[in-house]
């Protein structure tokens, strides 16, 4: 059943905006100069900038750049527009508006290299999901019901006999300590105010009273002498 064309008026409506801003564009490069067919060029080298930027829109997933070119391409097209609605005398058109004609060539083909060219993922390029293998159920067994066989106890052992219980060690006498020898070097009030010091600053870090080794190694003096402040600080 062959099928009927129904007009659109959307679709009738954006055929008539893109030939008025066609004409508008071509009128507004003939007056800035560009004369002959490269007056006709502008208005395409415009209205696919638009398009392609449009398209770019609904398929990157970074709309960014695209929204940038559609802008640019749009202002060109709406400038024209106004341009050419008596706010420009088209008999003397202004140097920097003779530039921006002149330069927009090489615009347009930054914007269509970049939007044509630009890596990253669109929705045309999504990477459609594998297929995973089927694998088989690995089969169920059935649980074998356990025989339990009865055994004769036979006669029950005899009891061990009590031993008698074994009497506790008496505790060793705990030696008594050994009386603190008198130091034979003599150590400076100086040092051993500095040593006293350095011992409280340990104990309150640490929690224990510092030996002999780590106070030799902080003082930085011999090993009589440290033990000599040792048993001072004792």
């Amino acid at each position: 059943m062959p099928r009927t064309f129904r007009p659109d008026a959307v679709l009738v409506q954006a055929v008539i905006a893109g030939a008025l801003s066609f004409s508008h564009l071509h009128d507004l490069a003939d007056a800035a100069g560009q004369h002959g067919w490269k007056a006709w060029a502008y208005p395409i080298s415009v209205d696919l900038l638009l398009v392609a930027a449009w398209r770019r829109m609904h398929t990157a997933a970074d709309r960014g750049p695209a929204w940038v070119w559609f802008v640019i391409a749009l202002a060109a097209s709406l400038g024209a527009n106004i341009a050419t609605a008596g706010m420009l005398d088209l008999d003397d058109v202004p140097p920097w508006l003779r530039i921006l004609v002149a330069g927009w060539p090489a615009l347009a083909f930054l914007g269509g290299t970049l939007l044509a060219h630009t890596t990253g993922t669109t929705a045309d390029t999504e990477p459609t999901p594998t297929a995973q293998p089927l694998t088989a159920p690995a089969p169920v067994s059935e649980p074998v019901p356990a025989v339990t066989v009865e055994r004769d106890p036979g006669p029950a052992p005899d009891p061990a006999p009590e031993l008698p219980p074994v009497p506790a060690p008496a505790p060793e006498p705990v030696p008594a300590p050994a009386p603190v020898a008198v130091p034979a070097v003599a150590v400076p009030p100086a040092l051993l105010d500095h040593a006293r010091k350095v011992a409280d600053t340990h104990h309150a870090t640490t929690g224990n009273r510092i030996d002999t080794a780590t106070l030799r190694t902080r003082l930085g003096i011999p090993a009589p002498l440290a033990d000599a402040i040792t048993a001072q600080l004792a």
